[in-house]
């Protein structure tokens, strides 16, 4: 199997679903209907609620949404293969995360944007509500230990890598500054992007150095480091930090991807795994579930994510300038990124298996497997580093990406610099999903504790900001700090996938409020049941098996006891929902002739 049959497949199968699929799920499910005011007209103020570009608007949900998900998930997931990976990412972005990501955005604007939690409490009551809300604080948590454990193991003990991640902190901040007093964003944005280039190049010259000492940390300073951090970029204002690196990295993200898909219609190369490995009955290095459900969990963001629903019901909603600006912002952005996933999963599957191997699993485990490795050897010494034992999935991307550019002639002698750019753009892609996660579970903190004591609910109060984001930062610091990638990894997919749940929860409810034939909550419904399936019995299976297994080496107390609170919110919200839907069902308009049917 050549990479270009995949590209090519891939891009196919998602146009023709956007073509398609994606009209009639908002032209004949949701009924969108432009002569009807956008809650950005309607609440204009200048600030929140602004009336933006159609494709400015699609930048900003596409940077939001596309975090380090749709880059590691699938590196993880190609332990199974590259088709079981192929298959979810294509089937589970057209059949669920489009449509859950359009009608999440839909069901806020028809709320006039609230968030997610406050139309779970508008459509099926308080409780559901209040458990919506704790799942999301619950869920903004586990993700940001899972993305952080992703930024650990891509720089444990590389002091260039370090040095490159960490000089994009003051040339954000310089950008922000620069801009905010110039108002000059091209010159800005600029400066910026060259300063960021000139750290990845200056990188080699600190190795063995004072500072290259410095900069040489374990996975342990590493995940102190990382909470410190977050602490201040969610207390710093959010034009300091939060928004620069947002800007800058999504520039990157753009150029990055693009110049792949360049590099694998030039290159081809030859998809090294097989299309499924002896690992789907589960006992893989890498995640030791089986295939079912663990490939719908292992890849979240790419195919369905329940954190899209923070942005779909937060930001998005009070920007768009039309209804039907909904399918290429709500549908399209998600497909987008399950393209990034289809691109990711090649740079993983294109290495050969022992090479993949050898750097997903520690080296007693990969002893174990009695694979060799192939390319290494030759890779370390072209990259200079050692590269075996770097779970995680960023160093997998980084050397497959690195793999592939070094087979294109001019590029041969520069694999030690590609390697170093992809470990710096998805760091800093990950650091400002950190950033910006970490300011969401401070303000979800403020407003849940401001219920018992009101001053917490004042974003702008000091005192409150600095107790919300330090209890945000020792919350996912501690599960950062006593975990491992496997079962961190799982664990957000885990609470994800049960936020992507509760997001095609509202969204069948809201279909069935406004359908005019029944048959079409079968759109939210579908992708609805699989997942409520496959995050029970991952959650299950992880319970039994890792976290509750004195035996696994993933075992926390805390990480089972989380799983068991997540699924019984979310069974509370499911046992609220299908009395609604219930109700719904028998509504007199379902019997009425077309030409007589209103909506609820």
């Amino acid at each position: 199997m050549n990479a270009i049959t995949i590209v090519i497949g891939s891009i196919c199968v998602l146009v023709i679903a956007y073509r398609f699929y994606g009209i009639f799920f908002t032209n004949k499910v949701l009924k969108i209907n432009d002569s009807e005011p956008t809650p950005a007209h309607e609440l204009n103020d200048g600030k929140d609620y602004v009336p933006t570009n159609k494709w400015v608007a699609f930048g900003h949900h596409f940077a939001a949404i596309a975090a380090a998900g749709p880059l590691v998930g699938p590196i993880l997931a190609a332990q199974f293969g590259y088709l079981p990976g192929l298959l979810w990412l294509l089937i589970g972005a057209v059949i669920g995360g489009a449509v859950h990501d359009a009608v999440v955005l839909f069901a806020s604007m028809k709320k006039k944007g609230k968030s997610l939690s406050e139309v779970a409490r508008d459509e099926l009551g308080p409780v559901a509500g209040f458990c919506t809300g704790l799942a999301m604080l619950f869920i903004i948590t586990i993700t940001m230990a899972g993305l952080s454990m992703v930024v650990i193991n891509a720089l444990v003990d590389n002091s260039w890598g370090t040095f490159a991640v960490g000089i994009t902190i003051p040339i954000a901040i310089l950008v922000g500054i620069a801009y905010k007093f110039t108002g000059n964003l091209k010159l800005t944005s600029t400066v910026g992007f060259i300063l960021l280039m000139v750290g990845v190049f200056i990188g080699p010259s600190i190795q063995g150095t004072a500072l290259g000492d410095l900069l040489t940390l374990n996975a342990t300073q590493l995940s102190i480091i990382l909470p410190v951090y977050a602490f201040f970029a969610a207390a710093l204002p959010v034009w300091l930090l939060l928004a620069p690196r947002d800007y800058l990295s999504s520039f990157m993200k753009i150029g990055v991807f693009i110049a792949l898909i360049i590099g694998v219609f030039f290159v081809n190369p030859v998809i090294e795994f097989p299309a499924v490995t002896e690992f789907v009955n589960g006992g893989g290095p890498v995640i030791a579930g089986p295939v079912w459900p663990f490939i719908s969990i292992t890849i979240a963001c790419g195919a369905i994510s329940g954190f899209h629903a923070f942005v779909g019901s937060g930001t998005t909603p009070k920007m768009l300038n039309k209804w039907s600006d909904i399918r290429p912002i709500g549908f399209g952005a998600m497909l987008v990124e399950s393209l990034v996933g289809v691109m990711a999963l090649i740079a993983a599957t294109a290495l050969h298996p022992g090479d993949y191997f050898a750097i997903n699993s520690t080296p007693e485990v990969f002893s174990t497997l009695g694979m060799e490795v192939v390319n290494l050897p030759q890779l370390e010494e072209e990259i200079g580093m050692d590269l075996e034992g770097r779970t995680g999935g960023a160093v997998t991307l980084a050397v497959g990406m690195s793999y592939i550019f070094a087979k294109i002639p001019w590029f041969y002698n520069l694999a030690s610099y590609f390697y170093q750019f992809v470990i710096m753009f998805e760091a800093v892609f990950i650091l400002t999903a950190i950033d910006a996660g970490t300011r969401v579970a401070r303000y979800l903190i403020q407003d849940f504790f401001g219920n018992f004591y009101k001053p917490l609910k004042k974003v702008d109060w000091l005192p409150g900001s600095i107790f919300a984001s330090a209890l945000a930062c020792f919350a996912w610091g501690y599960l950062l700090f006593s975990g491992d990638i496997g079962s961190i990894w799982v664990l957000f997919g885990v609470s994800n996938q049960l936020m992507a749940t509760i997001g095609l929860v509202i969204g069948t409810t809201v279909v069935l409020k406004i359908a005019d034939k029944r048959w079409y909550a079968l759109t939210c419904l579908v992708p609805l049941v699989y997942l409520y399936a496959t995050v029970n019995a991952g959650a299950f299976w992880m319970i039994k098996n890792v976290y509750w297994n004195t035996e696994a080496k993933g075992f926390s107390m805390l990480n089972g006891i989380l799983s068991v609170i997540m699924l019984v919110l979310g069974l509370i919200v499911v046992i609220f929902a299908i009395k609604k839907w219930i109700e719904l069902w028998k509504h007199p308009r379902f019997n009425q002739p077309a030409t007589m049917k209103q909506t609820v």
